[in-house]
């Protein structure tokens, strides 16, 4: 007969200076969690040391770029946690990366992987016999931009639908050590994220006339972002789903989440295109590039 486990639970939340890592780090403070706080930028973070204690809230300066300081936090956390047990991994990080598909640079795109997949998986290889120590969960910030495409962010969304395909394989082969894996498939949450696309001087997209209708495509996605799901309701629907007995691999979370997944798989892609065209103000844009390369190939 096992004893009972008393001991307070901890977790780790990775990209926690802000926005949905901000929030997840605070609703698991204020669920009893012990949590180790991590972000590159620790600053902003203090506010949760302010809000709860260090008893409570452990700052820690992280960048799950670097694997070396993913390893070196492991072997500091093995005498830190209590019978070597963290109840929650959370993998949340991430890294935006806005550009034309042809224009992304060697150096973003490699940055961008570096922080969406292979941090994650060396968080997951370094903190794992943790969190079966304690047949605890793992969870990945997901997105919808790994079901659905999403023009200008093709980096961003191979990133992610890399990390739900991983998730949904570790799902699959840690279920035996009574671990939990949860892959949030994300929809748009408000967020103070900046958006921005960069267009190099020789891009194909860089013409005359598109300034001002990339202007509309940004202020669209900026608007969206702004109306989707308030950061803290989309933490507590999440720690909800932590501390339930449901082990879906795949949990729908944030504004459009749901139904955005759905339409990738049931919607001709053509008629997909068309309708992101429509919603995100790109018609125009369009219609502009489709006009002055005829005129470039007329000449």
């Amino acid at each position: 007969m096992s004893m009972p486990d008393n001991r307070k639970k901890t977790a780790l939340v990775t990209g926690a200076s802000s926005g949905i890592g901000f929030e997840i780090a605070r609703e698991l403070a204020r669920n009893g969690y012990k949590v180790f706080a991590c972000a590159r930028r620790v600053d902003p973070m203090e506010a949760l040391v302010q809000e709860f204690s260090e008893d409570l809230i452990v700052l820690v300066r992280l960048d799950i770029s670097q694997p070396s300081e993913i390893t070196k936090l492991s072997q500091q956390l093995e005498s830190q946690l209590e019978n070597g047990k963290l109840d929650v991994l959370y993998n949340n990080a991430g890294q935006p990366c806005t550009a034309a598909a042809v224009d992304v640079t060697n150096d973003a795109m490699e940055q961008c992987f570096k922080v969406n997949v292979f941090g994650h998986v060396n968080m997951c290889r370094e903190f794992s016999k943790y969190v079966v120590n304690a047949k605890g969960t793992i969870v990945f910030t997901g997105s919808v931009a790994g079901e659905l495409l999403f023009p200008f962010g093709s980096i961003y969304c191979a990133t992610k639908a890399a990390i739900h395909q991983y998730a949904r394989v570790l799902h699959f082969e840690l279920k035996p050590f009574g671990v939990r894996v949860i892959n949030a498939v994300t929809g748009t949450v408000d967020t103070p994220i900046g958006i921005a696309v960069t267009l190099p001087s020789d891009s194909i997209f860089n013409t005359k006339g598109s300034a001002q209708c990339f202007e509309a495509f940004l202020e669209k996605q900026t608007e969206m972002v702004h109306e989707g799901m308030p950061a803290n309701v989309y933490a507590q629907k999440l720690v909800a789903d932590i501390q339930s007995d449901r082990d879906p691999v795949d949990v729908y979370r944030g504004k459009m989440a749901t139904i955005g997944s759905i339409l990738a798989l049931i919607v001709p892609y053509g008629l997909l295109e068309y309708a992101i065209r429509k919603i995100l103000n790109l018609d125009k844009l369009f219609a502009l590039l489709k006009k002055n390369n005829e005129e470039i190939k007329s000449d």
